[in-house]
Order: C-alpha cells, then structure tokens, then sequence
C-alpha cells in the first residue's frame, strides 16, 4: 500500500497563525516606513514652492515677505501683487492651482459621511489662535496656513533664527523686532488624518538652532509643519521640523 504524505489541519493553521503575529507585527512598520518617507518628501517640496514663490515676487513684483506693507486684504483670494502688497498677493501671484479656503476654521474634513471642522489633533508650538489663520490648498493638496496678522517679515541680515525671534512680535509691524506674526504651518497631508504636528519623543521646540531626532515612526514623523516666513525665505520654526528638512533620513 502506498503511504500518503501531508500537512495535518493542526500544522495548517499553526502556520497560518504564525505568519498572521508576522504580518501583524511589520504591516504598521511598514505603513509607518511609507508614509513617512511621503510626508518628507512632501515637506521639502512644499517649502521649495513656498521659497520659489517669495524669489518670483521679488523678481516679478519687486517685494517678498519682508517687502509687504500690510495684512491680507478683506478679500484676500483677490489681493494681486500689482495692486496691494500683502502674502495673499504673493501666493496669489506666483503660484498655480492653489486655492484660497478662507481661515483653518473653514476647512473641513469627513468623517464617516459628515463634514468635521479641521483641528490639529496634536500640537506642540503652533499657537492655540491657529485657527484664524488664512489656508491655502495647494494643486497637490498640501494645506500652507500662516497669521492673518503677517506682514513686514524681515530677518535682519546676521541675525541668527532661535526661539526667542520667533517668540518675539515685531515692534512697528514692519520687522526687525521679531517673527512672532510670520509663523504659519503646512499640513503635507491636506485635510486627512492624522493632523499632527511632527515631533521628537512626544515633544517639540521652538529651538530651531538645535535640531532634535525625529525617528520614523508614526507618533513622531507626522503630517504638520511648523513654519517661519522671512524676506524671500520659508523655513522650520521647531526643531523637529528643521531635522526633517536637513536630514535625509
């Protein structure tokens, strides 16, 4: 009699079950791996657009950040750098396929089939008045927010960025006291989920001259940025943020 050789049901699903605790225990990394390397990537493209659109001002319109006189205007998605000098008009005039929404509070989201308000779920320094902040969606859904008071944002030349100015108000609102107004945040992940401002081991700074480590991870490699505007320049405003911009990994 032939003898017949196989897998007992038992063995079956002991192997199944081990390659489930497997899959259970790499999908997350593997997720996390991903959409970190997506939010990085999105980070330094949308402050490469950002940075553009204040040298093509200069060029173009003769003012960049530091060049505005004055906040948006009450109808800001119709500033235009020919006729008003403001961030709106920069935006406004430089860029293409963005899309003024009105303030962060404006923005919402869904959620199981109803229209949520857009929170940041987690915030370390953008400052609890973010909400009135001006929104711009971007053609590739990134969300660039920025103080509906900025204006006048002038780093002066040798001065180094630390949290002190970007602590401190102008003094005359036409810079030179401080950045306090000229911070804003871009969210890389539009609307969706999971709105949190990136940072290192639960916490972030304004310390933007010390950079912490952000490891890739989904509590720490998030989807908000903190930013700073100044003269023809974008930049961090904590230091997780600046890690994420100066490393490559």
């Amino acid at each position: 009699m032939m003898k017949r050789s196989g897998f007992t049901l038992a063995e079956v699903l002991i192997t199944l079950g081990i390659i489930g605790v497997v899959a259970a225990m790499t999908i997350p990394n593997l997720i996390a791996n991903t959409n970190g390397a997506k939010f990085r990537s999105q980070f330094k493209k949308t402050i490469s657009t950002l940075n553009q659109a204040g040298l093509m001002a200069q060029a173009q319109y003769d003012f960049d950040y530091a060049g505005t006189s004055q906040a948006c205007g009450t109808t800001p998605a119709t500033d235009h750098p020919e006729s008003v000098m403001t961030f709106c008009s920069i935006l406004n005039g430089t860029l293409t396929g963005q899309t003024y929404v009105g303030t962060v509070a404006d923005l919402v989201r869904n959620a199981n089939g109803k229209e949520v308000e857009y929170t940041l779920v987690k915030k370390y320094t953008i400052p609890a008045a973010y909400t009135g902040y001006h929104a711009y969606t971007l053609a590739d859904g990134s969300i660039v927010a920025f103080d509906a008071a900025a204006f006048g944002c002038e780093l002066p030349i040798g001065t180094q960025m630390t949290a002190s100015v970007l602590k401190e108000a102008d003094d005359d609102g036409t810079g030179g006291g401080g950045l306090k107004s000229c911070r804003g945040f871009i969210d890389v992940n539009g609307v969706t989920l999971p709105n949190k401002e990136v940072n290192c081991a639960g916490a972030a700074t304004t310390n933007v001259d010390k950079p912490c480590t952000v490891k890739n991870s989904a509590n720490e490699m998030t989807d908000v940025f903190p930013i700073v505007f100044h003269d023809a320049t974008v930049e961090p405003a904590s230091d997780a943020a600046k890690y994420v911009l100066t490393s490559s990994k």
